[in-house]
């Protein structure tokens, strides 16, 4: 990350690559390559003369790439920068630093896209019992787990929720997404019975005399952070004996991959997890094929 007293310029990027730590899930050898590329691409900047990102048009970025390729860089490289610009610029536009998005106008190679580990149902279980349920912290955190799972949030949308936003006797959560785009998706009798008793217990108790909006809270009634949650999650799944990189997206990931290896159809998976675009859920289907392949191969009699 880029120090606090840093440019504009490096504020911009510090802010992006937190997003993709925190909300994205991205591993730390990921985040330095894209450090990388950023700031490999603010020195070519600041080379013509450009200390205002929003300046940056397509024909600068295009300049860049050109550049890229006279340095040596090869195609796969290159193309690695595009992503990482895109994504850059996508971030800037949805937190209203930029006006439009330059990117848009620059064609993209085909590339795979590396998606977040999956936890096997029995991992999901085993780091549903590893919090200490005698603690209020512990009763808090196994609701907060357990809810992230069973409706698929992201991990702003979980540390965001308001008390008004559960309804356990209807068995929903009722969610305001990117855009503030408001949907309600089931969470099942298991994250009900969570819920239930840290609303009977657990809260009470982090409350202690103070009053609070927010459904998860940490000291003094304030929400727990993304970051407090990601630490918590990564310190449970260590706890828990497993090895996989677990991140808040992981368990989204996990949530979409369960369903639709449970047979859900993928339209019903694009409006619990809130995508706009079905192409954007159609990413996570790719497990759920190998899941099909797997099972044709072991029961098939030709497989």
């Amino acid at each position: 990350m880029f120090p606090s007293n840093s440019s504009p310029f490096d504020q911009s990027a510090d802010q992006y690559l937190n997003y993709l730590l925190v909300e994205k899930g991205l591993s730390k050898k990921t985040i330095e390559a894209y450090s990388r590329d950023i700031i490999r691409y603010f020195n070519f900047l600041k080379k013509k003369g450009i200390s205002d990102i929003s300046v940056a048009d397509t024909s600068i970025i295009l300049k860049y790439l050109t550049a890229l390729r006279d340095a040596g860089l090869v195609a796969e490289s290159r193309a690695r920068h595009i992503v990482t610009l895109r994504g850059f610029y996508k971030f800037l536009l949805n937190e209203k630093l930029i006006e439009y998005d330059p990117m848009r106008f620059v064609d993209l190679p085909k590339i795979g896209l590396k998606l977040p580990e999956v936890l096997s149902v029995e991992e999901v279980k085993q780091l549903l019992i590893t919090p200490d349920i005698k603690k209020p912290i512990g009763i808090r955190d196994t609701a907060m787990i357990e809810l992230l799972y069973a409706a698929g949030l992201r991990v702003s949308e979980l540390v965001n929720l308001k008390l008004q936003a559960i309804n356990l006797e209807g068995g929903f959560v009722r969610i305001y997404g990117k855009g503030s785009r408001e949907r309600v998706v089931p969470i099942g009798q298991y994250a009900q019975k969570k819920l239930d008793d840290y609303l009977k217990t657990g809260r009470p108790l982090l409350l202690k005399n103070h009053v609070s909006p927010y459904l998860f809270v940490a000291g003094a009634g304030k929400p727990l952070t993304r970051q407090g949650f990601w630490k918590l999650l990564k310190k449970y799944a260590q706890e828990a004996g497993i090895k996989k990189n677990i991140t808040p997206h992981g368990l989204r990931h996990s949530f979409a991959t369960h369903l639709l290896e449970g047979g859900a159809d993928l339209r019903a998976v694009q409006e619990m997890l809130g995508h706009v675009d079905i192409s954007t859920t159609q990413i996570y289907t790719h497990v759920a094929r190998q899941h099909l392949q797997k099972a044709h191969k072991k029961f098939h009699p030709r497989g």
